[in-house]
């Protein structure tokens, strides 16, 4: 698919790794603008739970890309439904988070879902609110506005420990796995655009961060118009 101007034009890519915050506060600035949201992790978290349901080997691009092209993929009101099934919580299970990187790392996967993340923005009229990890770099690099948030490893790691059934250490361990596995593949690694302006969310509430960004789209004349 080929990206238009206008989406590109109105788009605010937010990027960052996990446990800072990223969903909770771009879920917050769409609502308050009255746009989209769309959290692209979440597709590649489906296009997991396809392949592991078909008991793939989640290392085979051509078989991985076969199956991830012949399902329907859609994101509604935060939930991510396959084949029109809410998978919402079987996406966020353990076994995902595991094997998500991997098939991230798969060069026709993610051409197949950046193609669909694109046409979804587009089809909101490219008023949207984008985050995931390569939205400013690969994504939507003309974006008008790109924020990339950070924290403190220690802050991320009691932050998604809150969310999981794993302890701390564990919880800390699979962040830094991930974060090294998503900085060092060869296709769209996870980095910060050399015009996203970043936030760092350890000590500030999540208003505080929803602020700082509404503040910047207002500096860019961005809006509900």
């Amino acid at each position: 698919m080929t990206r238009g101007p206008t989406v590109d034009r109105l788009v605010i890519a937010v990027d960052g790794p996990g446990g800072v915050g990223k969903t909770t506060a771009c879920r917050a600035v769409a609502e308050t603008l009255g746009w989209s949201h769309l959290d692209t992790g979440s597709f590649y978290r489906a296009a997991t739970v396809v392949a592991m349901l078909q008991r793939l080997d989640l290392a085979n691009e051509a078989e991985v890309m076969r199956a991830v092209a012949a399902v329907e993929l859609d994101y509604r009101a935060g939930r991510m439904l396959v084949e029109g099934i809410d998978m919402s919580g079987a996406i966020r299970s353990e076994a995902v988070t595991s094997q998500v990187s991997g098939v991230s790392a798969l060069a026709g996967v993610r051409t197949l879902l950046v193609a669909r993340q694109r046409s979804w923005v587009e089809s909101r009229g490219g008023r949207a609110v984008v985050e995931g990890r390569d939205i400013g770099t690969a994504v939507f690099p003309s974006a008008p506005l790109k924020v990339y948030l950070t924290a403190h490893p220690a802050v991320r790691a009691v932050r998604r420990a809150g969310e999981a059934s794993a302890g701390l250490e564990a919880v800390r361990e699979g962040l830094a796995r991930r974060d090294h596995q998503d900085s060092t593949r060869l296709v769209s690694p996870l980095a910060r655009a050399t015009d996203a302006i970043e936030i760092d969310t350890s000590h500030i509430s999540v208003a505080d961060v929803v602020n700082k960004v509404l503040d910047m789209c207002t500096e860019r004349g961005l809006g509900t118009a």
